[in-house]
């Protein structure tokens, strides 16, 4: 684990999906050795065991698969939506195939027999990539907790001034005091735990108020 750099508290996941046996095996003790947990798949995977893990999660996917290519798995899981860090594997690789994979958020293309060592960098890539996403995930699931708890005056009140709308022209515009604008701000504020005004409105930014 120390050896990939990433965080103690969790043990990340690794997806081999493969049909060569010996080759899942060979992965599956690489990454073991290096304090990984794998699970091993002969053929594409229902897409939930993504979701089961607590931690990291990547794949390593060979491009031609039996029954749905490694590609065709690609566009599937993009089209549920389902973010997970892939790196292909392939025998008969060419350009193409390396093009559209990267086009699509591949995190690596690797030719086989490739080195152990290229096959761990890319991984570490992967699950360092996958951490930093459900960190922020989770930082915008709390963000939006705090903003549930507000009142629909304090909502609307946030949303017009990551507008940049003056206290005034907010009052205005919902036929309040200003002096209630204020205290309706304030209180946002307070609530959604921003220390500034600049705060608050990054935080409207990061929950796209102004898309809503």
């Amino acid at each position: 684990m120390s050896q990939l750099g990433l965080d103690m508290n969790t043990t990340p996941t690794v997806h081999v999906i493969d049909d060569d046996h010996d080759l899942r095996l060979s992965l599956d003790s690489l990454l073991r050795s290096v304090g990984l947990k794998t699970v091993l798949h002969e053929t594409v995977p229902n897409f939930s065991v993504f979701t089961e893990s607590d931690g990291p999660t990547c794949a390593l996917v060979d491009v031609r698969l039996p029954g749905s290519s490694g590609l065709d798995f690609q566009d599937q899981l993009l089209r549920s939506e389902k973010s997970v860090p892939l790196i292909f594997m392939t025998g008969f690789g060419d350009i193409p195939m390396t093009v559209r994979a990267m086009k699509a958020g591949a995190i690596d293309f690797l030719a086989k027999p490739f080195r152990d060592q290229d096959m761990l960098d890319a991984v570490s890539r992967a699950l360092e990539i996958d951490r930093r996403r459900r960190s922020k995930d989770s930082e915008v699931s709390s963000l939006r907790a705090r903003y549930e708890d507000l009142s629909s005056r304090e909502k609307e009140v946030m949303a017009l001034v990551a507008t940049g709308l003056m206290n005034k022209q907010i009052a205005g515009r919902l036929s309040l005091s200003e002096v209630t604008v204020k205290i309706h701000r304030g209180s946002a504020m307070r609530k959604m735990d921003a220390r500034t005004l600049a705060d608050l409105i990054k935080m409207a930014e990061t929950l796209r108020l102004n898309e809503t």
